[in-house]
């Protein structure tokens, strides 16, 4: 099977940013692995993909509005790729709204039931803490 194209890996990682924007657990739940590790301010998890539908759904937080720039691919085996890229949001969290900038990856790999995402991280960038 041959790689995938960098256009189709942001297109699927664009995809799951949509999902979370529109608090889509079902859609969310279908890219993502059926465990998932994350890092980010939080330290560490593992989620199952069930549970990282319902936190997409949940919580006390709205995703507005992101954009991409710097973003990177590279497929090294035909059924892996992985995406790095930076990232502004606009996010309101705790009914308070924010905006920063972070550096993303994601991890994708190709199974039976397409690509799904396997690991994801995130670090807000120091001169660009949330407001």
């Amino acid at each position: 099977m041959a790689n995938a194209s960098k256009d189709e890996i942001i297109a699927l990682e664009k995809e799951y940013w949509d999902a979370m924007k529109r608090k889509d657990g079902k859609r969310t739940s279908q890219l993502s692995g059926k465990v998932s590790l994350t890092t980010g301010a939080r330290g560490v998890t593992c989620v199952p993909n069930d549970k990282m539908g319902k936190m997409r759904q949940e919580g006390d937080w709205s995703l507005y509005a992101y954009s991409f720039d710097d973003v990177e691919v590279v497929t090294p085996a035909p059924d892996v790729a992985i995406i790095a890229y930076k990232v502004t949001q606009k996010v309101k969290m705790h009914g308070k709204p924010q905006e920063f900038q972070a550096a993303d990856i994601s991890t994708w790999i190709r199974g039976a039931n397409g690509w799904e995402c396997h690991a994801h991280s995130e670090t807000i960038l120091s001169d660009a803490k949330p407001s």
